[in-house]
């Protein structure tokens, strides 16, 4: 069996520890860090944080009806707002740009057809088959926890899986990446 470019795109496999990655694009030379989300990856986190010049932070959008892997008790979506809380107000982070990715749209298009987010959030009381004002709530609940008014969150609906998508987002980080770098520098 060998398998397609979809087979390949389709695959997951749960980030345990570090990941580190070295790639150039456009002349550009980026370090992306892969740290797990799960509990007990967090701790490896703090050896990782010097010297970067952005977050980029992870939200599986299609998530909010569902529970933890390692606390079955603990809705995913509730503990992601909480963790971007905790990361985006760090004092590590006060002057790092945060960029958002909502994660999974093309399963939140399907879910709210079925669950309607206002399982999780409450305070929806919008069409609960609109796409775009479900995601908007959500990423709305997220930027909100900020507490720097001069620090922007970018965010992006994401869905990784569609090459044209993160393509589009990625050169959009790379640009925030590399005006970040030079103003760090001195040269914006």
């Amino acid at each position: 069996y060998c398998p397609t470019h979809d087979d390949i795109l389709r695959s997951r496999v749960r980030t345990t520890g570090v990941a580190e990655m070295t790639f150039t694009l456009m002349n550009n030379k980026f370090s992306v860090v892969d740290v797990g989300g799960q509990r007990s990856e967090r701790k490896k986190w703090m050896h990782h944080f010097e010297g970067i010049t952005a977050v980029i932070f992870v939200v599986a959008i299609s998530e909010y009806d569902q529970y933890l892997f390692e606390d079955e008790r603990t809705n995913r979506m509730e503990e992601a707002l909480k963790l971007f809380s905790e990361t985006c107000n760090s004092r590590w982070f006060a002057d790092t740009p945060m960029v958002l990715f909502l994660n999974k749209s093309d399963l939140l298009k399907k879910k709210i057809k079925k669950i309607p987010i206002s399982v999780f959030f409450h305070d929806y009381t919008g069409d609960p088959d609109d796409f775009a004002a479900t995601s908007g709530h959500i990423k709305a609940h997220f930027v909100a926890l900020n507490m720097q008014a001069d620090k922007e969150i970018y965010t992006h609906i994401t869905c990784a899986t569609d090459t044209g998508n993160i393509k589009n987002v990625f050169f959009a980080t790379q640009s925030i990446i590399v005006n970040t770098s030079l103003r760090k520098g001195g040269l914006l």
